[in-house]
């Protein structure tokens, strides 16, 4: 579904401060997998999500989208077939437009303008269903602007935008790092049921140690641009942070280095 062949992308090349943020990685997803991603601060998380996204271009490799090398496709046109959650909960939605409307946005996305009454009612009525199955209450809310919703809210919205039109797959970006736990929790259990329930490819880059164990079929833990552990299936179920931390420092020769991410 997603793969990425010995991609590198190095920042400020030629300069004091070049930062080689990924080196050499390849990856492959198979449909339906739930990748988390962990990894201390510069260990390459973000930057091979947004390479994958297409904010920016590889330096080398390549990038293969259900067999489509989009290595070269520029940002807008990959987005039609990707789903994205952003760390702040105001990137995801247009805080003056309500509710429905950001979720038609959504349901337009990568499709052609046209004339149409802007919202139908068959359309209303399934955004209805999609928001009273997050257990929100945001479904006696439509007509809300979505600036008026609490950060919890908002990332509810935005995964289900992100989801609706079921992308190739979908990135989540620490998408619960400026939540408190609480509201964190609730978020990234509505995030297991959408994606369990749609069957979606994932990558979800996470600060939390944790989470990364708690959440997905695999986990891939990444260290100065590389990718050095990739852990799966049973052995993944059965996980602790202690032993995570233990093959970190097998396979880095270092101790792991942000408490950030063990809390």
């Amino acid at each position: 579904m997603l793969e990425l062949r010995n991609v590198t992308k190095v920042f400020n090349p030629g300069t004091v401060n070049e930062k080689v943020a990924i080196n050499d990685v390849s990856l492959k997803l198979n449909d339906g997998d739930f990748v988390t991603v962990i990894g201390s601060n510069g260990a390459g998380k973000s930057t091979m999500l947004n390479l994958v996204a297409g904010l920016w271009k590889p330096d080398s490799g390549s990038i293969l989208l259900d067999d489509i090398d989009v290595t070269k496709m520029p940002e807008y046109k990959r987005a039609k077939y990707m789903g994205r959650v952003f760390q702040d909960p105001h990137d995801g939605t247009a805080s003056d437009m309500n509710i429905e409307e950001n979720l038609a946005i959504a349901a337009r996305r990568g499709k052609k303008h046209t004339l149409k009454w802007g919202i139908t009612r068959k359309e209303r009525e399934t955004y209805r269903e999609l928001l009273a199955g997050l257990g929100l209450g945001l479904e006696n809310r439509m007509t809300s602007k979505v600036g008026l919703l609490s950060g919890g809210q908002r990332q509810a919205i935005t995964l289900l935008m992100a989801s609706l039109e079921c992308p190739k797959i979908l990135l989540l970006d620490e998408h619960t790092a400026a939540l408190d736990p609480k509201t964190a929790k609730v978020v990234l259990d509505l995030t297991d049921k959408i994606v369990r329930e749609n069957h979606l490819t994932t990558l979800m880059v996470t600060h939390n140690m944790k989470d990364a164990i708690a959440h997905g079929n695999r986990l891939i833990m990444m260290n100065n641009g590389h990718i050095l552990l990739d852990i799966k299936g049973e052995e993944k179920m059965n996980l602790t942070i202690e032993e995570l931390l233990e093959k970190f420092n097998q396979s880095s020769g270092e101790e792991f280095a942000s408490d950030k991410a063990l809390l």
